[in-house]
């Protein structure tokens, strides 16, 4: 469309170039606190809209083929990949975070770009359509692939020889609150939608009280006063003891069981007051129940993986290497 500026690329792909550090804080983000601001997103969305804005004005000088190629491609990317993320996000697949990154790269990253180097010309690999968000989402979900591998790998050497090795890896029940990530089991045995921790946290501080005071005592926080209730926050880790034991009467005798509520641990009172991250009353109580047993010493988790990693690590081999999808299919023959 013009000329490389200083060489390397035409202004509109180097401006592309920002979406890599901010992708790196928001992966970095997404490791330490399962949230991203969504301040992180509104200035790389205006990048984007400029870098379109910028190569649609570049785009005058070519042919009506290439422009209409060109045209083809941003419709792609802004119309089926953007919405995509927010499907996914309806569907429980995303979170808000993964779903506001998949939009933003469908704005940012539309087309192809292209970098000259002393070595050549990268991307090395260009599928024929050449949306580039798609690549981005192919190479996340690629990389994606090799999470269960690593955990699997973590947990051979303590001889975790189970279908769980590959999805999640046991933790002591104490540590249970400085984890992300789901429950694995019930007192049942496994499952794959035990509670999430963050709804756990949140419970904790509506009730006002610690993990370790659940545990020493499962019989009497079966059973919560009316005055247990406080702000339950978002379900994040914070360091701070007290956003976990600031009200709530630890004193109070618990009911006798004649007395006893249909609402165990007051997990519908809660639910009904606050939306913990999808939760059930039926996981609130199967994972209080699973975590307070006195023979409990650990617990299997699932801590997910964290979207955002991935997308940044197929963001930078998209930008490097290419399509990884297509250069495989390329290497078998079927490309």
């Amino acid at each position: 469309m013009s000329s490389p500026v200083f060489g390397l690329a035409t202004g509109p792909d180097l401006l592309r170039l920002l979406a890599v550090p901010v992708f790196a804080w928001a992966a970095y983000r997404d490791v330490r606190t399962r949230r991203v601001p969504n301040r992180t997103w509104a200035p790389l969305l205006v990048v984007g809209f400029l870098a379109l804005v910028w190569d649609a004005w570049l785009a005058t000088g070519i042919s009506a083929y290439e422009q209409q190629f060109f045209l083809i491609r941003v419709v792609l990317s802004v119309g089926l990949v953007a919405p995509l993320g927010y499907v996914f996000w309806r569907l429980g697949g995303f979170g808000g975070a993964d779903a506001k990154a998949v939009i933003t790269l469908a704005v940012v990253v539309p087309v192809y770009p292209t970098f000259y180097l002393t070595s050549g010309a990268y991307p090395a690999y260009m599928p024929p359509l050449g949306v580039f968000s798609l690549t981005v989402l192919s190479n996340t979900v690629l990389v994606g692939l090799f999470y269960p591998v690593a955990l699997a790998v973590r947990n051979l050497p303590n001889g975790e020889l189970t279908p769980a090795m590959f999805i999640g890896r046991p933790v002591a029940v104490d540590d249970v609150l400085s984890e992300y990530g789901r429950l694995l089991e019930t007192g049942d045995g496994f499952t794959r939608s035990g509670l999430d921790i963050d709804a756990l946290r949140m419970y904790l501080r509506w009730r006002g009280i610690s993990f370790s005071e659940l545990r020493a005592n499962p019989d009497r926080y079966r059973h919560p006063l009316p005055t247990e209730r406080n702000d339950p926050g978002d379900g994040s880790i914070v360091d701070d003891e007290r956003a976990l034991t600031d009200g709530g009467d630890a004193t109070v005798e618990a009911p006798t069981p004649a007395v006893r509520p249909l609402d165990e641990w007051g997990a519908e009172r809660f639910l009904d007051e606050y939306s913990a991250y999808g939760a059930t009353p039926e996981q609130l109580r199967e994972g209080l129940e699973t975590l307070t047993a006195a023979d409990r010493e650990r617990a299997w988790i699932t801590p997910g993986i964290p979207f955002i990693v991935p997308m940044f690590v197929g963001l930078v081999l998209a930008f490097t290497f290419g399509d990884l999808l297509f250069a495989l299919m390329r290497a078998v023959g079927m490309a």
